[in-house]
């Protein structure tokens, strides 16, 4: 199918609890706002508190359901922190029902021969680490959805490893692999883990990565969000350990 000409009904997350990394802006943002529109409750994560304030009252003044806020330094969390995170969600909600691991950082786009320690392991904390432990600490609550859905946000450099991306080419390699693990491993059938490349898109981050680029050349983060809708849904109940484009 076309995921990008995929249309949802307009209730298609109806009562559903889902959680967004990164949800301050770009891509995060625009599926924090489309979720809620379908009829999600949508726990916003990102690191400025002023940006989703802002995306809360947006989402809350178009009449969607009232979103939660959820700060959290992905980079340093503590064990203790997710413990924390896990606690707020089953007191708030009781379950979960989708987690969209949307967070991530670029770090620097120059030769492994010079790439510095402390970029390389921000990326990894941000990029796999956070999205492996937030999913394993979440599990018991996602085990109490009906059907849940995790999705891993991946990228072009996730599928083929490609010079001067460094170590989030590397992040999202091993992201890819990851999903494929939780898939394969089945531990619970009602969750399904699943990856979505976005593509070139007008971002903060593709700006920072091509800065030659003219931005207005790129679809926006909202043109994609058929594609995020649909393996959100239960249109996409079949489908684990897949990565699918999001402008296919």
């Amino acid at each position: 199918m076309k995921y990008s000409e995929y249309q949802p009904r307009p209730d298609l997350l109806k009562d559903k609890i889902i959680l967004i990394t990164g949800a301050g802006d770009g891509i995060g943002r625009a599926a924090a706002i489309s979720y809620a529109l379908h009829g999600a409750t949508v726990v916003l994560h990102g690191r400025s508190l002023n940006k989703l304030e802002v995306i809360y009252d947006e989402i809350e003044s178009l009449g969607a359901p009232k979103p939660a806020i959820l700060p959290l330094q992905l980079s340093t969390a503590s064990s203790r922190e997710y413990e924390h995170l896990v606690d707020m969600l089953e007191r708030q909600f009781g379950r979960l029902d989708g987690i969209l691991h949307n967070a991530g950082v670029l770090g620097e786009r120059v030769a492994l021969a010079d790439y510095p320690l402390e970029a390389w392991d921000e990326v990894m904390a941000v990029n796999l680490r956070a999205p492996f432990v937030m999913t394993q600490a979440l599990l018991p609550l996602l085990k109490k959805s009906a059907s849940a859905s995790v999705i891993f946000a991946s990228s072009g450099v996730g599928r083929e490893a490609r010079a001067l991306w460094g170590a989030y080419s590397i992040s999202k390699i091993a992201l890819e692999g990851m999903n494929q693990i939780f898939a394969a491993e089945n531990s619970f059938p009602n969750i399904r883990y699943n990856c979505i490349n976005p593509g070139a898109t007008r971002t903060a981050m593709r700006a920072k990565a091509f800065p030659q680029e003219d931005p207005l050349s790129l679809p926006t983060a909202e043109k994609l969000m058929p594609a995020y809708l649909y393996l959100m849904g239960d249109d996409s109940l079949n489908m684990n350990g897949a990565s699918i484009n999001a402008q296919d």
